[in-house]
């Protein structure tokens, strides 16, 4: 089975567990949400990538940039802070404009 399909299936699948339970837990007042971010400079992103494959990379994105770790994280901490405490049931797609 081709490694894509793999992949794409089990991101799938996180999605919907995300929106089960987000109505399971709802009435205990946890919110269950998920970020997905996109292409972000990480030394995994950079592993074995020339300068043109990431050139590449950020020509896909429409904002013309790869994420940062901290912009990820600025998801994450605003989705465990109290200001999203009405946000469950979401995948939060920090991507630059990817679609």
């Amino acid at each position: 089975m081709p490694f894509q399909l793999l992949y794409v299936a089990t991101k799938g699948a996180v999605e919907q567990i995300v929106r089960v339970l987000s109505k399971d837990f709802a009435t205990k007042g946890i919110t269950v949400n998920a970020v997905v971010p996109g292409a972000t400079g990480t030394a995994m992103f950079y592993k074995g990538k020339t300068e043109e494959m990431v050139n590449q990379s950020k020509s896909t994105i429409p904002m013309g940039r790869l994420g940062t770790p901290e912009e990820i994280a600025e998801v994450i901490t605003w989705l465990a802070g109290e200001s999203s405490g009405w946000v469950t049931g979401q995948v939060i797609r920090a991507n630059g404009g990817s679609a």
